[in-house]
């Protein structure tokens, strides 16, 4: 007899060894489950959508059953938005009432919201793909470039450079689609919402001059009230981002950034983007291209440029500069090819415990204990700096929508504990950092 779906999902959600998740996945590819996997692509691929915001859960039991053929047509009419609003909420309401409930809150449902909630990820389904020698499985990753530290890579600071600013925003890759759909992303693949004006803008540029492809717009988003945002955890209610600016660096087709990279040069893709912005200005308002200078580092006079340029970048309140290859590709994972240089460090971690705080801070967050793995290093830290009163009431009140979430951590410096683990010298709590629905306070 073929597992249900729902029975796999379930007996994953039990399993706590994240091998053993993987070894559950490896047999249902040896028992070629297609319409499970299928269900999985629908839930795990970051650029599959369907425009809905709540799907009910069913409360009673009952139904004669819903052939994945039958849920399958609702995905992709949900997918295509050929059903919103009103007609897409009947339509889920009547699917869910043809489904059994196990097949609804097990399955269907979760492929809806787009989280099997059983403790595996997309990571370990293509692991499960490799173990099985089953690629068709797999499911493609949504993976940006991104910087390395500039300090861990001096022997690459030579030669002729494009130095920019580096902003103090938020990384947005935004997909552009010849049928004019146009959808802002943060660089782990969630999806913002905050940011329809500059939806609106590109929208009226591919209504006007469809792209003969496809393609992705990668910058970062930068606003006044942006980092207010952030700190509240990014509500998607009273938010004002009306003044959000979407400030572009980079440019290549979507299929290329699906399979993993393009190999136009940096100064071709750096030049694409200038020209389609310069091309489009009288419609962007409020998408901009950022600028840059090409040094040579091989020179005095080049040095002496990427010194005043550095210098210039703090002055003028920004996070440092970006220093690129202009001969490297654009390569979907963290390069050399680009490098940070910021008078202090930044990581992303995991939050795995809030402490409590004393004195003052009793009945709140004191700290929250981060861990995760930064250019190959192992960090465990306590960050109890840089949070308002307010916010760490907030955190304190909700453990369960900030554990797991992703925080941004400022330090001085990387320092190696006794025992050989490594922590961070005075952390400073910045900002959290696309955690999806864990953001939801």
């Amino acid at each position: 007899m073929r597992s249900q779906p729902q029975d796999i999902i379930s007996q994953i959600a039990d399993t706590p060894s994240k091998n053993e998740k993987i070894d559950i996945l490896v047999s249902a590819m040896e028992q070629n489950l297609d319409e499970f996997f299928e269900g999985l692509t629908l839930t795990y691929d970051k650029l599959i959508t369907f425009g809905v915001k709540k799907v009910p859960e069913r409360k009673v039991l009952g139904g004669q059953g819903l052939p994945w053929a039958a849920f399958k047509d609702l995905a992709d009419k949900l997918r295509n938005r050929e059903l919103t609003g009103h007609a897409a909420r009947d339509a889920i309401e009547l699917s869910m009432s043809v489904a059994t409930q196990e097949q609804w809150n097990g399955f269907y449902r979760r492929i809806l919201i787009k989280d099997m909630r059983a403790g595996f990820s997309e990571s370990s389904i293509n692991k499960a793909a490799k173990k099985a020698e089953r690629p068709e499985y797999a499911i493609k990753l949504f993976e940006c470039q991104l910087a390395h530290d500039s300090t861990k890579h001096e022997k690459k600071l030579i030669g002729k450079k494009l130095i920019e600013v580096k902003l103090d925003g938020v990384r947005s890759p935004t997909i552009v689609r010849t049928d004019g759909r146009v959808e802002m992303y943060s660089r782990n693949g969630r999806l913002f919402e905050n940011f329809g004006h500059i939806v609106s803008e590109i929208q009226q540029v591919v209504k006007e001059s469809p792209p003969p492809f496809d393609l992705v717009l990668d910058g970062e988003v930068m606003s006044d009230n942006f980092q207010d945002l952030m700190k509240q955890v990014q509500r998607k209610s009273n938010v004002n981002a009306g003044d959000a600016v979407l400030h572009l660096f980079d440019f290549l087709p979507l299929e290329d950034f699906l399979n993993g990279g393009w190999n136009k040069t940096q100064t071709e893709r750096s030049q694409m983007v200038q020209a389609w912005v310069d091309t489009n200005k009288a419609v962007l308002q409020h998408v901009d291209v950022l600028s840059y200078e090409e040094i040579d580092l091989d020179t005095p006079a080049g040095q002496t440029r990427y010194v005043e340029l550095n210098r210039a970048a703090v002055e003028g309140g920004y996070e440092g500069v970006m220093i690129k290859d202009p001969d490297a590709p654009y390569i979907c994972k963290r390069s050399a090819a680009w490098l940070k240089l910021k008078p202090f460090i930044e990581v992303t971690l995991t939050v795995i415990r809030i402490d409590e705080g004393t004195g003052k801070y009793k009945g709140m967050m004191g700290a929250l204990l981060c861990a995760g793995i930064d250019d190959g290093i192992d960090i465990v830290v306590s960050v109890g700096s840089g949070f308002s009163d307010s916010l760490r009431q907030e955190i304190y009140d909700n453990p369960d929508k900030v554990i797991g979430s992703l925080v941004e951590v400022r330090a001085d410096a990387v320092t190696q504990n006794q025992d050989g683990t490594y922590s961070l010298r005075f952390p400073r709590f910045k900002t959290f950092r696309d955690n999806g629905d864990k953001q939801k306070l």
